[in-house]
């Protein structure tokens, strides 16, 4: 049975949006290309050409999933909490049913709380799961609803609409809602960001990913996320699409016990995203 959900209505992170230098500059644009086009129709084929480089440049910066020039992106914990030591552990994709659970095993041992941008249909298949991944003191994020590969191509209707189905999944089947947003593989338009701000979420990448979903290499994996590991850092791991090794093992379990040994050894302090708002 479904937790009763938390107020949606509301949210710290809940703001007034405000485009960006990039998205104003382009907004001006266009409308100087219209009007050039209005007042010397003779110059139409310039004012389309600065149009189009216009929407490359945008196109360009969408790919960037690092990138804040489309809005504000967290790729680093805030000042705060980078100066005390904490890093953020960040597992994408899921909840999987036979990945998942061993993951919180070895999350359990070393006594660390993890964020997981899941998959709103995946919250709804394996509730049960999702309930116990906040009973254990973890937190779950919005990573949308289907995970559509053509998320990044997607109106701001269509948008809002993956990422509002996935915030009432995840909060009726959590009873908390999520705070933070993760784009499918970090590709994100212009549209994004207003949808965020209405919804009250802040988009989150990182500062580093090992490539797990990819790589068979768990070695290769390892040294991607600790190669120069300091405070503020955000890791990306995924149990969702998880890579294998030759042995068929998902990377993710060879990797995460020798990543949360490292951050120890690092005297660094795993913390949720959410723990890095207070």
């Amino acid at each position: 049975m479904a937790l009763p959900p938390k107020a949606m209505s509301s949210s710290p992170l809940q703001k007034p949006w405000r485009p960006t230098s990039l998205l104003s500059g382009s907004a001006v644009l266009h409308l100087a290309a219209i009007a050039a086009a209005v007042i010397r129709p003779h110059s139409w084929p310039w004012a389309l050409g600065a149009v189009a480089a216009d929407h490359l440049l945008l196109a360009a910066v969408g790919l960037w999933p690092r990138s804040t020039l489309l809005g504000s992106n967290w790729t680093r914990l805030p000042d705060r909490a980078a100066a005390g030591g904490a890093v953020a552990i960040t597992i994408d994709d899921g909840p999987d049913p036979d990945i998942t659970p061993q993951v919180l095993a070895l999350l359990d041992e070393y006594s660390i709380k993890a964020t997981f941008f899941c998959v709103g249909q995946k919250v709804e298949r394996h509730a049960d799961l999702a309930r116990e991944m906040v009973r254990r003191g973890h937190a779950i994020e919005n990573h949308s609803q289907q995970h559509r590969h053509n998320f990044s191509l997607l109106g701001p209707r269509g948008l809002a609409n993956e990422i509002r189905h996935a915030q009432e999944s995840i909060t009726a089947v959590t009873g908390t809602r999520p705070l933070f947003f993760r784009a499918p593989a970090g590709l994100r338009n212009p549209f994004l960001d207003p949808v965020l701000s209405h919804l009250g979420l802040q988009l989150a990448s990182w500062t580093r990913r090992g490539f797990d979903t990819v790589s068979q290499d768990a070695e290769a994996v390892l040294g991607k996320l600790t190669r120069d590991l300091g405070g503020g850092d955000i890791l990306l791991l995924h149990d969702g699409h998880a890579g294998r090794t030759p042995s068929g093992r998902p990377v993710i379990l060879e990797v995460l016990p020798h990543l949360l040994t490292a951050v120890a050894m690092a005297k660094l302090r795993p913390i949720t995203l959410r723990a890095a708002l207070t």
